[in-house]
Order: structure tokens, then sequence, then C-alpha cells
């Protein structure tokens, strides 16, 4: 008796403290499901999701994100019997933020919410700090859509500020989408860098490059650097946006589309969290001539912004 209730007091506490996948699974433990019951049962509520997946959530290799994803784990709820929202609320509560290094896209480039313990181990296999010493002042990005109508290939152009003396170096990551292989994706470094260490795992489609710059800062400097990501690994994609955890200068996003593959439909949007709603939705207009969509924010918000597109 004494052992259940320990028990039962530790799972609380996870639920109000976190993170996701150490509530999840003390959830699971309390209950003693196993992963094919678990998926069984949510099955039985209409919900479809892998014991791979169920396992990446419990072990922090992945957060779930997308809409089916979420709407998993609201079922999970019932499932685990636990109080409405118990785990909904720790997704929400608990997006990462890293200072030092570029917030990651998704659908498109997914997030870090779903991988964020995975960028955690990436990053210190680097020895990057808590704080690299940089923030954002300006950036512009090219998205690439391939005939597969797959994200191909992405580029950016960034101007950033140290705020304190001796940095030297950006990290960049990439993540692609769902079923991308990491092993198979580039990184380039184009102006005023040069490529350093390069990591990824093979459970999860995102790669961390260290960017190295050409000088040492001083705080108060400003830097231009541009890099490139080649991808193309995965199926067919829908949307590009990027994370803003902090105000920030302009951003601009233009993305292109190959001529074998054009869009019937395309907008921008903005979002607080990836599981808030999108909201400031307009269409854009994609040109006859460059096949091409943009967007221009003059000062970014912390958040989400990018543009999404229907195929038909």
């Amino acid at each position: 008796m004494a052992q259940d209730t320990a028990a039962s007091a530790g799972l609380a506490q996870m639920l109000r403290t976190g993170p996701f996948h150490l509530a999840l699974r003390a959830a699971l433990a309390e209950r003693g499901l196993a992963l094919h019951r678990v998926q069984y049962k949510l099955a039985q509520r209409g919900i479809k999701v892998g014991v791979t997946s169920l396992s990446y959530w419990q072990q922090g290799a992945r957060r779930p994100q997308r809409p089916e994803s979420l709407r998993a784990v609201t079922a999970l709820e019932e499932v685990l019997e636990l109080p409405a929202g118990a785990l909904t609320r720790l997704l929400e509560s608990q997006t990462p933020v890293y200072p030092d290094v570029e917030r990651p896209t998704g659908r498109s480039y997914r997030t870090l919410t779903e991988d964020s313990d995975v960028v955690r181990k990436l990053l210190a296999d680097l020895g990057a700090p808590t704080d690299g010493g940089l923030h954002t002042v300006g950036q512009s990005e090219r998205v690439l859509i391939g005939a597969r109508r797959e994200l191909l290939d992405r580029e950016s152009q960034q101007v950033v500020r140290a705020h304190r003396d001796g940095v030297d170096r950006y990290i960049a990551i990439h993540c692609g989408d769902e079923g991308a292989d990491p092993a198979r994706m580039t990184v380039r470094a184009t102006e005023n860098c040069r490529l350093g260490r390069v990591r990824h795992v093979p459970e999860a489609p995102l790669v961390v490059a260290e960017l190295l710059f050409d000088t040492r800062l001083r705080a108060g400097d400003t830097y231009v650097f541009s890099y490139g990501f080649r991808d193309g690994t995965a199926g067919e994609s829908t949307e590009y946006f990027r994370g803003f955890p902090f105000p920030g200068g302009q951003y601009v996003l233009q993305v292109r589309f190959d001529e074998a593959a054009l869009p019937v439909r395309c907008g921008r949007f903005a979002q607080a969290t990836t599981a808030s709603p999108r909201t400031a939705r307009q269409e854009l207009t994609l040109s006859g001539q460059h096949r091409a969509v943009h967007l221009v924010d003059q000062s970014v918000r912390p958040g989400l912004l990018g543009i999404e597109w229907d195929w038909g």
C-alpha cells in the first residue's frame, strides 16, 4: 500500500512539473500498460499511433507536435486515467528555448518540440554553451521545393550581434520532414564562415552544424554570414515556418517551387506556439515568372511565422 501511495505521489509530482516524457513514462508505469496495449486502446478510440512513436515520446527522443499526435495525447490522458489536460499542458508550457542556436522550423523543418532531447544531446556533444553570445538582428531565407514536392534546399543569410566578447561561431539546426534521412543531408558554409563539426543521429530527421566565423567578435559587433542545407530526402512538404524565441529584426522568407510541382494555394500564417491556433492568415499570390511566394516581417515577435501551401 505504501509503495502504491509513493508511486501515485511521484506521478502527481511529474504531472505538475514535467517534463512531458517523464510524466508520460510515470503514468505508463503507474498503470502497468505495455505500449502495444496503449496502442490498442487508442485504436479503439479511433486514434492511430505507432508503438515506435509512443516509445520515442516516453524516452524524450521526440515530442508530439502534429495535430494527429496532439489528439493522441488527449486520448492518452483518458487511457491512462489522468486529469483532462494533464499531459497537453506540459507540451504547451515546456517549449524549449535555446538563445544561442537557430530555432528549427517545422513541420517542413519540425520545431524543437518533438526532437528537443535529441537536440540537447547533439549540442552537448558539440560543447555548445547555454548562451552562445549572439542574437539575430535580421535574416533572409530561401526555400526550394523540388519536383517531387519535397523540401529540397534551404539557404539562409543572417545578421547577428554579439552580446559578449569572444564569440566566433554559430550553431545551425536543420529539421527535415518525417522520414528524412540526416545521413544524406549536406551542409554548406557560403559566406563569411566555414563548416565545423556536424552531428546527427539515426532516430531523428535533423542535423546540427557548427559554423565558424572568420573573426572573433566583441560585445556589440555585428556579423553577416550565409549557409545552407541540402535535403530532398523526405516526401511531400506542405509548409515551412520558423520559430523566434525572442523579438527580433526583419525576417524575409521566400519559397520557390519547381515548375513541375506548383501548389494551388499559398498563404502566410503566425502562431504563438505549435499547439496554438494559427492566426494572421493571408493569401499569397504565386509569381508566374519566378514560381515563388514570400513574406516580409519588419519586426518579428516571439512565436512562429511561416508559409503553408496546398497541392490540390
